[in-house]
């Protein structure tokens, strides 16, 4: 017991820095899109993607691509990097699709 209690301080007490912070930031904004985007379904009896979801997507994905970046995480990084390429992707859809029918 004691050696889990260690680990557990060694992981979140002893480093925790304004990276960390920013780290579980990240994370909480990128799960967010997730309890958007379940919230809405919900509202509408079937499955949907708001654009909420998107934004959300960006915010958690920019932070988090920082994040990597500070902790030189190949892996995350080159998985953030293009993640947000799809959500901006997505967001330029998005915005094409009401430019060409306002009706949306």
């Amino acid at each position: 017991m004691d050696a889990l209690l260690n680990w557990l301080h060694a992981v979140f007490v002893q480093q925790f820095d304004f990276w960390i912070i920013l780290g579980f930031v990240a994370q909480f904004m990128f799960m967010m899109r997730f309890v958007i985007q379940w919230i809405a379904s919900e509202r509408v009896g079937r499955s949907i993607v708001p654009v909420a979801f998107w934004f959300f997507s960006i915010a958690g994905g920019s932070l988090l691509l920082v994040y990597a970046i500070q902790r030189q995480d190949p892996v995350f990084i080159a998985g953030q990097g293009l993640g947000l390429l799809i959500y901006f992707r997505n967001i330029w859809l998005i915005i094409k699709e009401k430019r060409d029918d306002p009706a949306i």
